[in-house]
């Protein structure tokens, strides 16, 4: 199924407007990885490997045209502000939830964008001028609490997630990414990749960007003026901090742990970030950021450049044995 439109320079111009704040953004894998069968974003590379390469307009228009898919981040560390703040729901009720906040927003005279997703949706707000990252974060906190609608987090598996996750960043930091809209999903696999649009227009890309462009945008004195008095509830509070130490759980006997084999170099999300042993072992991965570990499972760890579990294993002298059935 071809996925592809035609896409223009100015139809990027005009999203870039909309939603990129920072030139740092990721790339979805258009092949599912080999063993999880995930489709998972990496943060590309110039092609000396040294450096990663900044979003320009031919990239968002790749992104628009069907040819790539790429995440934003939301906040710039140069400002702390967001020109946009997105809620992310993905579970049973998440697109009640999501239409309860959307009227809810409403009423306090703030108008969002609702866009489809695989199992839920994305609810989108933007700002007239980029905002702080803080208090974007503090209003949708307690706007959330007034409903009743749960916040993922603070031991909660289902819930919104809301983008930006940080209250602010350090140099060097990135926060996380979403799935920038109006692309195609390749982890959607009912259709081998997917576009999932916004409520309020046709399906055409000229007329989604029509749509976003006439919306409302929310002024910072309304935001400041529904927050006065107000913080992050202390359980959500998400400040940047300096990466966590790698935890070295106690390993059963003959158990395989990766962190006993690789220097992690940083963290990134909910995953530390290491070079592939598998990719090293090529002479390739020479910025060593290929391989991710889950700060929550050290156990699972993935090689954006494909390398299987086996390969990796083979790479450190623990090769996968594999057990003969009788």
């Amino acid at each position: 199924m071809d996925h592809r439109l035609p896409a223009t320079l100015e139809l990027a111009r005009e999203f870039s407007e909309l939603f990129v704040n920072r030139r740092a953004y990721t790339i979805q894998s258009r092949h599912p990885h080999p063993e999880s069968g995930r489709h998972y974003y990496y943060r590309p590379k110039a092609t000396d490997g040294r450096k990663p390469t900044g979003l320009s307009l031919e990239i968002v228009r790749q992104h628009l045209a069907g040819e790539l898919t790429i995440g934003i981040y939301a906040i710039n560390p140069a400002t702390q502000r967001s020109k946009w703040m997105a809620i992310d729901a993905d579970y049973k009720t998440a697109l009640e939830d999501l239409i309860k906040v959307q009227r809810q927003l409403r009423d306090d005279g703030i108008e969002a964008a609702l866009e489809k997703s695989k199992r839920g949706g994305h609810l989108w707000i933007f700002f007239e001028r980029p905002v702080m990252a803080r208090e974007a974060r503090v209003y949708i906190y307690h706007l959330a609490g007034r409903l009743a609608v749960q916040v993922k987090g603070s031991g909660l598996s289902d819930g919104i997630e809301i983008f930006p996750k940080q209250d602010e960043l350090r140099p060097g930091e990135f926060g996380n990414a979403i799935r920038a809209p109006l692309g195609v999903h390749w982890g959607a696999r009912e259709s081998r990749g997917w576009r999932y649009w916004y409520y309020g227009a046709d399906y055409k890309l000229e007329d989604q960007l029509a749509y976003l462009r006439r919306l409302p945008k929310v002024q910072e004195e309304h935001l400041q003026q529904m927050i006065v008095g107000k913080a992050v509830p202390q359980e959500y509070a998400q400040r940047a901090r300096q990466m966590e130490t790698p935890r070295y759980f106690e390993s059963k006997p003959g158990e395989f742990r990766i962190l006993g084999y690789v220097e992690v170099r940083r963290q990134v999300g909910r995953n530390w970030v290491a070079r592939c042993p598998s990719c090293a072992s090529q002479g390739h991965d020479k910025s060593g950021d290929n391989l991710a570990i889950s700060v929550e499972e050290p156990r699972k760890y993935c090689c954006w450049a494909g390398c299987t579990k086996e390969m990796i294993r083979t790479a450190v002298g623990r090769p996968v044995i594999q057990r003969r059935l009788a």
